[in-house]
């Protein structure tokens, strides 16, 4: 992606702000001359930022704003270690706002509709960030939050709703409960906004025949705003993002160097307009790439796109030498006829080897699941070169959830 002058300005700019209010930015650039920085290979110079460094600044060492500027914060879960403070200013809530207000209107999603929210509220940026950018555009919400899947569609059903926003796995949950209680005809969903995690075709294409609906990626970060930052069109040739907000590179994870256009990688975000903690070349561990500029969306719109999201390259596990993502698990499951969206991976140490156990949903008879068995263990290792032991299951033996799903499970250390 070519960098052009005003964006390398705006992220001058932001340089000297995080330099002069000291904090871990000062640190990191303490040895750059923001002046000596005049093209983009000079800014592919600049050191990146990691999770963990915005970790050691807890709580609020990210600040780039005097405290009585922050109207609210955030946090990541900090399930692994110290949670992520990102405080916002009003500016950046209103910013935020404006982004997920594009992200509905790419989506067709106009004031006439009736939004139903069932993403986390609180110090997650999911529910919240759903309900900043509907009221932006001045749709009714309905802020059901996580759960209670019973008043979720009682909901559903008496006030109308049109739009659903949720994590896959619990728009999948949902969608069965309508199918399982026969109430489709009463449901008027005629969108799904769907984020927080990474979902294949299979999953998809159930989502959409049991809803009814038309689905759309939208993606995001707590660290970026949230979701909100990039969202595909009708056409589904990837997620458009808004480039007068945020400055998106590739990077190869192993050696950090910018990987041209079409190439998977690695994606980094820069924040160009950001005030309560602005990022400088952060790495989200998202993989995805760059769709070059000579490969137009049919929608007309010119903003920049990526890929779907392929995985995080802290999700890829070795097994057999060879390195493995749900991204690729997916798409197996797409060549396999009978295979449904669920799935589960056990990973275990036996008698010196790996044993890779793969369960899988199917809706074939039971004289049929030997072949479809076979033919998922060939397909796994034609296309990744990996053994498994393959397990079909009923539909609806897998666990569902709420909230995000767990697909690999590592027993080796």
């Amino acid at each position: 992606m070519k960098m052009s002058e005003k964006t390398l300005e705006q992220i001058k700019y932001q340089m000297g702000r995080v330099k002069a209010v000291g904090g871990f930015y000062a640190q990191r650039l303490a040895d750059v001359d923001i002046d000596k920085i005049k093209s983009q290979h000079d800014f592919e110079q600049l050191p990146f930022s990691e999770k963990a460094d915005l970790r050691d600044a807890y709580p609020l060492g990210l600040a780039a704003v005097p405290e009585e500027e922050i109207v609210r914060i955030h946090s990541s879960s900090g399930t692994t270690g110290t949670p992520v403070i990102i405080p916002y200013t009003r500016k950046d809530v209103d910013d935020w706002a404006t982004l997920f207000k594009r992200c509905y209107e790419i989506a067709g999603v106009t004031n006439k509709d009736r939004i139903q929210i069932t993403p986390g509220y609180g110090l997650w940026t999911a529910g919240i960030g759903f309900q900043l950018g509907a009221e932006k555009l001045g749709a009714m919400t309905v802020p059901m939050g996580p759960g209670n899947t019973a008043k979720q569609l009682q909901f559903m059903e008496d006030l109308q709703s049109t739009v659903l926003c949720a994590t896959s796995s619990y728009a999948l949950l949902l969608a069965e409960e309508i199918a399982k209680k026969g109430i489709g005809n009463k449901i008027n969903l005629k969108k799904g906004i769907i984020g927080s995690e990474r979902w294949g075709e299979k999953m998809r294409q159930r989502i959409a025949d049991e809803l009814g609906v038309e689905l759309y990626d939208i993606y995001g970060l707590t660290e970026v705003y949230g979701p909100g930052i990039a969202i595909n069109c009708e056409y589904n040739t990837g997620m458009h993002y808004f480039d007068d907000y945020l400055y998106f590179e590739i990077i190869d994870p192993k050696t950090g160097h910018v990987l041209p256009d079409g190439e998977l990688g690695e994606l980094v975000i820069t924040t160009l307009q950001k005030e309560g903690a602005p990022l400088i070349r952060y790495r989200t561990h998202d993989l995805t790439r760059i769709i070059p500029d000579d490969v137009p969306c049919p929608c007309g719109r010119k903003l920049p796109r990526i890929d779907v999201i392929l995985g995080r390259t802290d999700d890829m596990v070795k097994v057999h030498g060879v390195n493995m993502f749900p991204g690729q698990i997916d798409d197996i499951l797409k060549e396999v006829e009978g295979a449904s969206s669920e799935y589960q991976v056990f990973i275990d140490h036996e008698n010196g080897r790996d044993k890779i156990t793969v369960f899988v949903e199917t809706k074939l008879e039971i004289e049929a699941r030997k072949d479809f068995e076979k033919r998922l263990k060939d397909t796994f290792k034609s296309r990744i070169n990996i053994g498994i032991i393959p397990k079909a299951v009923e539909v609806g033996d897998l666990p569902r959830s709420e909230k995000k799903s767990t697909r690999i499970y590592d027993y080796r250390y």
